[in-house]
């Protein structure tokens, strides 16, 4: 990233306004009417060939009769004299566009924005749009869109995707009291992107956080990258999760993958804090923007009503934070503040009787004391009590407290006089919220931005793979007009990649099987193998636990004709001998490649748990062998291999292992692959490692 062409282009000390307009109601009025009313302090320069002077400023025919230097050109012409603009703004040396015309991609006019891309990067422009709102910054008074002001001053920054959401939001701030120094319109991203805007706002003085709103990435690996490198929090609200092409799915992961989990995934390893609306977007914000994250798990809810502190706790445990009884010291030290019917344990209810003096001294030691990770702290508007007193008690005991390396929440359930002192909090750097649920919610992002922080691990690749070997295999495949993989090819692969596979080997005649199932010396499982087949069982294809010759070849050509039946025109390679794994744990392994992010990998229990539960979770490849731990961890039914009941915990240290080669095929070979399945795979008492049953590999189309 150009620091300097981007600062030219997203803190201009200049700016042109091509298409500038003295009619109301055309936005090339607006944007220079914004800019006025903005208080911009830099030379503007309305360019409009039919005019010589616009809105007081003296006009242009073009950007090349301008005598000054210009940084940025906000671009309101028609689309299509967008590239000619484009061409003059470069030979006049302008280091960014801010293109606010519109029909570009979104009508199908792509090739107008590669046009406009490849002559602005011939002059070393960037160009942000087109399709946009424009850019708002409080700290250079810059409005250079046709948004109507600037927003609430604040610390965070916004960008967002929607033109229509931008501009409510920029008006939300001040109903919201949530302020943003910067406002970012990104539109059609045909240049700059989200990951460009993350890492200009991570340098930029004035921002403290950066909260997106995306509605899809064109490079989600590389926003990955841009985000995990961020010092600043990221907050973002991703639309368009619902699923979609999953009934087109070949395998079980394919069809799990379409509701957002990958996106959910991908924010969690690249460090970026999720919100669920746009309510949660600000409120999130607000608290990012004003608290250090919660580096540990003790929060401690300091309340004066039972209700709210009951209402907190449930919330607590729903967004992860389950409370815990603070300890002795620090129950014994609170109840010195509180009636003999107040609580000290957690939350701390101090009851209706607590005015200022009782909340100051209260927090002011608990936010001090050493067990103490976050504090939240509730208020229910009393008679007796003046919530302005209670708020400054508040804001004196974090000062009294001397420290800055925790973060505070608070709510006032009350009128008017409440919302006046939340108001008071906020602007003293206190978040504030109406609700106890969001108060928690927002500690919540705090905890969950330090725990993502935490948990990054970097991935070391595993050298004793044979990758050419799996390409051979690709390859052959290919050379056979198929995508679909069979047993034998996919269980190759994973071999390739030192993957656990129950012994397997192709039969094409019954005297061939019945002599790898003797050299088995054991009960055998019986598959078809078929490209046409991908769902065995559903053909009448698998039988298991067979033994002995007459069971072999009665099951061999039962297989054949139940495969016929399911599938007439299907290509039977033949049957697969395995060696019959030992009973365990069924979970199942798997992997898609995303259109945002590439190979992602998944992980679930099998059986009832994946086919009808869902319980999967998901991450981008490859993933270290300590993000594989987590993601054990991450399903509902952990337990289960944790040892739930008396039952003996499972091997999860060879399962996270196993885990992280299997992303790393998937990675190594995401050019070739589109899906894969490991179902089911057997995982055994701890210590006694992983077995995997059943393969399957779906190539991409070529």
């Amino acid at each position: 990233m150009d620091l300097e062409v981007m600062n030219g282009l997203l803190r201009p000390k200049s700016i042109a306004v091509i298409g500038a307009s003295n009619t109301e109601g055309k936005i090339g009025y607006s944007v220079v009417r914004s800019l006025i009313e903005g208080g911009y302090e830099g030379p503007v320069y309305p360019i409009n060939p039919k005019s010589n002077e616009i809105q007081g400023f003296k006009a242009y025919k073009s950007v090349l009769d301008v005598p000054g230097e210009i940084d940025a050109a906000a671009i309101v012409v028609p689309a299509k004299f967008v590239p000619q603009v484009t061409r003059e703004c470069g030979e006049k040396g302008v280091k960014g566009l801010i293109v606010i015309a519109s029909g570009f991609s979104e009508i199908g006019r792509a090739d107008l924005e590669t046009q406009t891309v490849e002559i602005a990067h011939e002059y070393g422009m960037r160009v942000l749009g087109p399709n946009i709102v424009g850019i708002l910054s409080n700290s250079d008074k810059c409005n250079a869109s046709f948004a109507p002001f600037l927003p609430l001053p604040g610390k965070a920054a916004l960008v967002s995707q929607s033109g229509a959401l931008f501009i409510a939001m920029d008006a939300s701030t001040y109903i919201r009291r949530v302020g943003f120094d910067k406002m970012i319109s990104i539109g059609n991203m045909s240049d700059v992107n989200f990951g460009d805007t993350v890492s200009w706002l991570d340098q930029d003085e004035s921002t403290g956080c950066i909260s997106l709103y995306i509605e899809g990435l064109k490079d989600g690996r590389r926003f990955m990258e841009n985000a995990l490198t961020a010092s600043k929090p990221i907050i973002a609200l991703k639309s368009g999760t619902s699923a979609h092409g999953a009934a087109a799915a070949a395998s079980h992961t394919g069809s799990l993958a379409g509701s957002g989990k990958v996106y959910d995934a991908a924010f969690e390893q690249a460090g970026v804090v999720r919100a669920s609306d746009l309510n949660n977007l600000f409120d999130r914000t607000l608290a990012m923007s004003l608290q250090p994250p919660m580096q540990g798990d003790s929060l401690l809810i300091v309340t004066n009503g039972g209700g709210v502190g009951v209402l907190a706790t449930d919330s607590a445990e729903r967004y992860g934070i389950p409370l815990r009884f603070a300890p002795e010291d620090v129950q014994a030290e609170l109840r010195k503040y509180m009636p003999e019917f107040g609580s000290a344990r957690n939350p701390v209810d101090l009851t209706g009787m607590a005015g200022r003096d009782w909340y100051q001294v209260s927090v002011q030691y608990s936010f001090a004391h050493d067990w103490v990770d976050g504090l939240v702290v509730l208020y229910c508007e009393t008679a007796m009590t003046d919530p302005q007193d209670i708020a400054e008690g508040i804001k004196a005991a974090v000062d009294g407290s001397g420290v800055t390396d925790k973060p505070i929440a608070v709510s006032f359930v009350g009128g008017e006089r409440s919302e006046a002192a939340m108001r008071w909090l906020v602007e003293n750097g206190i978040p504030a919220y109406n609700e106890p649920d969001t108060a928690v919610n927002a500690m919540a992002s705090l905890r969950e931005y330090a725990r993502n922080q935490n948990a990054a691990q970097s991935f070391v690749r595993n050298e004793d793979v044979d990758e050419a070997a799996a390409r051979a295999v690709i390859a052959n495949v290919r050379s056979e007009g198929d995508r679909a993989m069979t047993e034998i090819e996919s269980k190759a692969i994973f071999e390739a990649y030192g993957l656990p596979v129950a012994h397997t080997r192709l039969a094409t005649t019954e005297d061939e099987a019945v002599a790898k199932a003797v050299a088995a010396n054991g009960p055998v499982v019986l598959k078809i193998v078929s490209p046409d087949i991908l769902h065995k069982s559903d053909a009448g294809g698998v039988k298991v636990n067979v033994e002995g010759e007459e069971a072999v070849r009665k099951y061999f050509r039962e297989i054949l004709a139940n495969a016929k039946a399911y599938k007439p025109d299907a290509d039977i390679h033949g049957i697969a001998v395995q060696e019959m794994a030992p009973w365990g744990t069924e979970v199942i392994l798997g992997s898609v490649n995303d259109a945002t992010f590439g190979p992602a990998v998944m992980f679930g229990l099998g059986g009832i748990f994946v086919e009808i539960l869902k319980d999967v979770t998901f991450r981008v490849a490859p993933v270290s062998p300590e993000q594989s731990l987590k993601m054990l961890s991450d399903i509902n039914g952990a337990p289960i291999l944790e040892g739930a009941r008396g039952e003996t915990p499972k091997d999860r240290k060879a399962l996270a292992e196993v885990l992280s080669r299997y992303s790393q095929m998937i990675d190594d070979l995401g050019d070739e692959i589109l899906e894969t399945d490991a179902n089911p795979v057997i995982v055994y008492d701890e210590g006694d490692g992983v077995c995997i049953v059943d393969a399957r590999i779906i190539l991409k189309a070529e």
